[in-house]
C-alpha cells in the first residue's frame, strides 16, 4: 500500500471571465474559459495518524496554518489523515486559484493515498467555486457558480507569462465594485480554434468583467497588463480571475522567456513566471 502521494497544483488562468448574473443568495454566475499553466504549488501527502500541514517554498510566509487553510479543509472533507506538505510557489489572493488548486491537489493525493472516492460534487464546491475546475486541470468552460464544467475543443499550444505586482486583492471586494452583474455570456458554441492567433482573436472579442473593477481598486494592475502587452510577441494581455495577476499569451517559449526576463528586470518587486499553457 502506498504511503506517499505527490500532486502538482498548477496555476488556474481565466482567459475570459464573464459575470452573467447574481443569485438571490449572493453568489455570482460566471461564464469563463479556463486553462492551466505549468507553474504551481506541490502537495505531498504521507500516511499518518492525524491531519498535519507544513508549508514550505517562496510564498510560505504569506499563508497561515490554521483551520481555514484550504488544504486542511480538503483533507478533512475526504477524511484521509495525512501529514501534508504544501510547497507554495503561487502568490496568494492573486486571481490564479492558488488555494483552490492546492485543495484540488490535496483531494487527488488523498484519494490515491487512501484508495478513496472523491467527495460528492456539492461538498467539493463548498470548498470554493474554483475547486471543481481545478480537479481536472485542462481547458474547460466553467459556468454557473463554478459547478457547470464543459470540455472545450482542443486549444493550440502556447506560452503564458504571468505577472503579479505583489498586491493581494479580496475577491468579494472586486465583485462588490462591479457596476453591472448581468453581462452577456460567451457564445453558446466556442467552435474550433485552429491556431494561437485565432485563440487570441477570439479572446479579444471576449472580456474579463472584473478587470475594470479590480483596476479601480488597484491601479497597478493596469501597469502590469500594459507591461506584458508591450513585450514583443505578446498576442494579448489580460487580468486573470479577480486579480491582481495578469497573463500575456505568447506563441514561442523563447519569446515568453525573454518577455518574463524583461518584465522582471524592470519590476524586481513583482512575481513573474513564464509557463507553458496546459490546454
Amino acid at each position: 500500500m502506498a504511503t506517499e502521494a505527490v500532486e502538482f497544483a498548477p496555476a488556474k488562468i481565466n482567459l475570459t471571465l464573464h459575470v452573467t448574473g447574481q443569485r438571490a443568495d449572493g453568489y455570482h454566475l460566471l461564464d469563463s474559459l479556463v486553462v492551466f499553466a505549468e507553474v504551481g504549488d506541490q502537495i505531498t501527502a504521507r500516511a499518518a495518524a492525524d491531519f498535519a500541514l507544513t508549508i514550505t517554498g517562496p510564498q510560505s510566509g504569506a499563508l497561515a496554518v490554521d483551520d481555514n487553510n484550504l488544504v486542511l479543509r480538503a483533507a478533512r472533507l475526504i477524511g484521509v489523515p495525512a501529514a501534508l506538505t504544501l510547497h507554495k510557489v503561487l502568490p496568494i489572493a492573486s486571481g490564479i486559484g492558488g488555494g483552490s488548486t492546492d485543495a484540488a491537489a490535496t483531494l487527488r493525493a488523498l484519494a490515491r493515498l487512501g484508495h478513496m472516492p472523491m467527495p460528492e460534487a456539492g461538498a467539493i464546491l463548498g470548498l470554493g467555486a474554483d475547486v471543481p475546475v481545478c480537479l481536472n486541470p485542462r481547458a474547460l468552460r466553467m459556468q454557473g457558480v463554478g459547478e457547470r464544467l464543459e470540455p472545450v475543443p482542443d486549444l493550440p499550444q502556447g506560452w503564458l507569462v504571468l505577472a503579479n505586482p505583489s498586491v493581494a486583492l479580496s475577491t468579494p471586494s472586486v465583485f462588490k465594485a462591479l457596476p453591472r452583474k448581468d453581462n452577456p455570456p460567451m457564445p453558446a458554441d466556442l467552435g474550433p480554434v485552429p491556431s494561437l492567433a485565432a485563440l487570441a482573436g477570439f479572446l479579444r472579442l471576449m472580456r474579463n468583467d472584473l478587470e475594470p473593477a479590480a483596476i479601480a481598486l488597484a491601479p497597478v494592475i493596469g501597469q502590469v497588463r500594459e507591461a506584458l502587452s508591450a513585450q514583443p510577441g505578446c498576442l494579448i494581455a489580460r487580468m486573470s480571475g479577480s486579480g491582481a495577476t495578469c497573463f500575456g499569451l505568447f506563441a514561442e517559449e523563447a519569446t515568453a522567456q525573454a518577455a518574463a526576463r524583461a518584465v522582471q528586470a524592470a519590476q524586481p518587486g513583482w512575481w513573474v513566471a513564464p509557463a507553458r499553457m496546459i490546454s
